[in-house]
């Protein structure tokens, strides 16, 4: 086993050997434009780009022409916002979305509501961090153009019943996008069965290159049009202009392809390892909380609360295992996390989550290590904390009067 072990493949995951062999031709032998359509260079790149969106197409069960390059997740997900908001103007404003989104929606959503351009209903999550259907179902208004519900939290990883708001936008005529950047290539996804219209999602979160994404765009029943938010030659069928990255487009595919095919065994060995990792972790230090839902949640996810201790002095004495305590992207603010506060968790319970995100490249001694470690050092900063003793002791820390400095 070697040091330092990655636990943090929410935030990001390393790339599959078999990727990078597949993308490595298309640096230097193979390195047309695939715009370029008078020469074998340029045919060469724009076969492996129409390929690869053969792969991506095929594991989220769409037609490659729905597929959309994109830079990453971020800009698939202010792409489907911003150009369904700018396309069906004359027919509304308003926007559903939840409180636990991620950044890249939020702070999207906000930024239009700022300008004028959109208003906006956040919803509420139960304990889980789980939306409700009927909640969204009574967000509806006549001003409603869009509803925006992530998959699965990145977070606490729970799975949203994405498949039963699907089926309300429908009825509703109203289309519906989803930020599926966590879960694609996890758990099964089928965008027509889901009745999803939209949907962001990036190769780096599954074993591929950082800087590509997609977005899937829904071409018929209905056909969903997008402004869009980047001018230039007009390349993506008119939606995302840009000279293609080829090399990074093939190391999508391939890693779209090796999901799908690994995605069971890859399921069941992680679930056995995260129930080991909390199992071992719950038995051995009393007041440690799961957030997020125990069984709906994606198969490398473990979110835990330890109660007096802080997370980022636990972070800071675990250096040879790489956790967080929040989101990546959100992860230089002090706040305690706004998706474990929209779950009811206490403010200090908040500060001090760890989340643990197994992915395809752990073992079971790297598990072993970390619950030892683990264990180890809330024990430690635990013995340190006069908050604890007195907790220990059977004070009600609730009823203490603390004497302002």
């Amino acid at each position: 086993m070697k040091l330092p072990i990655f636990l943090d493949n929410h935030s990001t995951t390393p790339m599959d050997p078999r990727v990078l062999e597949t993308m490595l031709p298309y640096f230097v032998e193979k390195f047309g434009n695939a715009a370029s359509r008078n020469h074998a260079f340029g045919w060469a790149a724009e076969e492996a780009v129409e390929s690869a969106r053969k792969q991506i197409a095929k594991l989220i069960k769409a037609d490659p022409k729905e597929i959309v390059f994109t830079s990453g997740a971020t800009e698939s997900d202010n792409l489907a916002i911003k150009g369904v908001l700018e396309m069906y103007r004359e027919k509304g404003d308003h926007i559903i979305t939840s409180s636990t989104e991620h950044r890249a929606v939020l702070d999207t959503v906000k930024s239009l509501e700022g300008k004028g351009k959109a208003t906006a209903t956040y919803l509420p999550v139960d304990k889980f961090g789980m939306v409700s259907p009927e909640d969204v179902r009574n967000a509806i208004t006549e001003k409603t153009i869009l509803i925006s519900i992530m998959l699965a939290n990145n977070e606490i990883g729970t799975i949203n019943p994405v498949k039963e708001i699907g089926k309300i936008a429908k009825e509703k005529g109203i289309l519906f996008h989803c930020d599926a950047t966590q879960g694609v290539g996890k758990i099964p996804v089928d965008v027509q069965e889901m009745g999803i219209d939209l949907m962001s999602f990036s190769a780096h979160k599954i074993y591929g290159p950082k800087g590509v994404g997609a977005l899937y765009v829904r071409k018929k029943n209905p056909r969903v049009r997008i402004a869009s938010q980047m001018d230039g030659g007009g390349h993506e069928r008119g939606m995302r202009s840009g000279t293609l990255p080829v090399p990074l487009i093939v190391g999508f595919g391939k890693a779209c392809e090796l999901c799908e095919q690994e995605m069971v065994k890859d399921t069941a060995r992680l679930i056995a390892m995260r129930d080991r990792l909390e199992a071992s972790i719950m038995k051995a230090l009393e007041e440690s909380y799961l957030n997020g839902h125990p069984t709906t949640r994606l198969p490398g996810n473990l979110n835990i609360s330890f109660a007096y201790v802080e997370g980022e002095s636990l972070l800071m004495g675990m250096k040879d295992i790489a956790l967080s305590s929040g989101s990546a992207c959100t992860s230089a603010t002090l706040e305690p996390s706004y998706v474990l506060r929209a779950l009811g968790v206490g403010t200090d319970l908040a500060h001090s989550s760890i989340r643990f995100g197994l992915g395809r490249f752990n073992t079971n001694d790297e598990i072993d290590y970390t619950v030892k470690k683990v264990v180890e050092v809330v024990t430690r900063l635990r013995e340190m904390s006069p908050l604890y003793e007195m907790a220990k002791e059977g004070v009600d820390l609730k009823s203490v009067q603390w004497a302002a400095h």
